[in-house]
């Protein structure tokens, strides 16, 4: 079944010219030049592409436009060009899936044309031990089996062993090549500003190895600093990279207040520091410009928070005024909130997309296709479906 919905836009009538002068002579100009069209607001329709799915996390659109997602509880779907879905058969007995940690962020290799590979980041169990881990995977080209081909890739990811809480985990590809992988706190309150803990970060990999990427600010400290590209994060759930200027935006949930927006920078702090007297102090700032490196908001909720969670930028000129704009998740006001920022990170505009707000329920990933149609994933737990929305 398929949902379709429309906006439309008008554009203003062009200015009227003055009518010519009635002087006999007259002294040659140059005409001014015509007036720049502004873009028009586009249209958009909304698919439903499959239904019946259980908190679906995060999706990544192959070469041959395949769609590949997965969902919390263990478990990946393939959505064909030809519209067929089909589950894809992949080993997740050891994962383990409590609160909000499960099977959560997936990514294509830059190469998945030539090698199928793809990542996951997951919880894990493993007899008595807990752990998020990614691994990395290969699936077959008719899009039937996934096989683990480095299991881990990336170990020791600490998590909420109890009850899952802030378990991450959003995972994308930067320009390099690297793998930049978000961790979340597990509401311990030293995480965030400890390098010695892989929790509370936005970590920078080789996709190839698991090692520390070239280039990482914390490179020549040993242990867990080395893997860190960012620190001081509550809990990152969505990584967007900016078309063409290798700027990468995180979107993070706040405490009761201050879901926030940043751009990144190798070694900078996201100023979050609940320690307080040993415990989880959630009545700090979620960014404290007292402490050292901070990273400056570029949006936040302010109070109350709205559960921002998947980012990622539109781009394309059939997306007309909306070519640009940073689009994020937002679960408990259920939509996607989009925002246009300057080079510098600096907010220029904010508004809802009309086609999207309130209509779904809670909205966890978009994320724009290599067709250049935006996905939409939601977050109900109540028959989910994915989206397909195009401008028109």
């Amino acid at each position: 079944m398929a949902a379709v919905l429309l906006v439309t836009a008008c554009s203003g009538t062009p200015e009227q010219q003055p009518p010519p002068s009635s002087a006999a002579t007259r002294t040659p100009s140059v005409p001014p030049p015509a007036a720049a069209t502004p873009p028009v607001v586009p249209a958009l329709t909304v698919d439903v592409l499959a239904d019946g799915l259980d908190h679906p996390w995060d999706v990544a659109q192959a070469p041959d436009g395949t769609l590949l997602l997965d969902e919390r509880g263990g478990g990946l779907t393939a959505v064909l060009p030809d519209g067929t879905v089909q589950e894809v058969a992949a080993d997740f007995d050891d994962l383990f899936a409590t609160g909000e940690t499960g099977l959560m962020g997936l990514t294509l290799d830059p190469g998945f044309g030539q090698n199928r590979r793809f990542y996951t980041c997951q919880g894990r169990q493993d007899g008595g031990d807990r752990s998020i881990v990614v691994v990395a995977w290969t699936v077959d080209a008719g899009w039937r089996t996934a096989t683990r081909v480095a299991d881990p890739l990336l170990a020791g990811i600490p998590v909420n062993e109890r009850t899952g809480r802030h378990g991450g985990c959003r995972l994308r590809v930067d320009p390099s090549g690297a793998l930049l992988v978000s961790t979340g706190d597990n509401a311990v309150g030293t995480n965030p500003q400890d390098l010695a803990t892989l929790a509370g970060k936005v970590l920078r990999i080789d996709p190839g190895t698991g090692a520390p990427a070239a280039g990482n600010p914390f490179a020549d400290r040993p242990g867990a600093a080395a893997f860190a590209w960012t620190y001081g994060h509550r809990n990152v759930q969505g990584l967007a990279v900016r078309p063409g200027s290798g700027q990468v935006y995180a979107a993070e949930q706040g405490t009761d207040r201050d879901d926030e927006v940043t751009l990144l920078q190798a070694g900078g702090n996201g100023g979050y520091d609940p320690a307080g007297d040993g415990g989880y102090d959630e009545r700090v700032p979620m960014t404290d410009p007292a402490l050292p490196d901070v990273l400056p908001a570029t949006w936040a909720s302010g109070d109350p928070t709205i559960a921002v969670s998947g980012a990622t930028f539109l781009a394309g000129e059939a997306w007309g005024a909306y070519d640009g704009l940073l689009l994020l998740g937002v679960q408990k006001d259920e939509g996607v909130l989009a925002l246009r920022v300057g080079e510098d990170g600096a907010l220029l505009e904010q508004f809802r997309l009309p086609e999207l707000d309130g209509t779904y329920g809670r909205i966890r990933t978009v994320q724009l296709g290599t067709d250049g149609a935006l996905y939409v994933t939601t977050d109900n737990g109540d028959d989910d479906v994915l989206l397909r929305v195009t401008p028109g």
